[in-house]
């Protein structure tokens, strides 16, 4: 995803300008390290449930406050540095915003997303 070009579309939606005030933006990428186990990591492989992810984007788009919701979870098998998770939660002021953005990605990764950590043989 192109958060900026993402941005850009959504300002061109009718009733933007009259529901948003607030933009925020997340873009997840691989880390080199493990939450749970020592070593670096070389791959790691990456399975989104987008049934699950389209259930909680139309959630949190009732949301009082909360004008669009984005989601853009990429599947596959991935390198230390790659993109992995886009999420743009668009509402009016910072206090139904920011925690929203914060709740989705909290729920994203723990209920739609399974990740499988590939670990390098010879770590320096």
């Amino acid at each position: 995803m192109d958060i900026s070009k993402t941005i850009a579309e959504l300002k061109k939606e009718p009733g933007f300008a009259e529901n948003v005030g607030m933009v925020l933006t997340h873009n997840g990428t691989v880390r080199a390290w493990s939450r749970n186990q020592s070593g670096k990591i070389g791959l790691l492989q990456v399975t989104p449930d987008r049934a699950k992810i389209e259930e909680i984007r139309k959630e949190f788009e009732k949301r009082e406050g909360i004008w669009r919701v984005v989601i853009e979870a990429l599947s596959g098998t991935f390198r230390p540095g790659d993109d992995l998770l886009f999420l743009v939660v668009a509402g009016d002021i910072r206090e139904n915003v920011v925690p929203a953005l914060h709740e989705l990605l909290n729920r994203v990764k723990t209920e739609a997303i399974r990740k499988k950590e590939i670990f390098e043989e010879n770590p320096e």
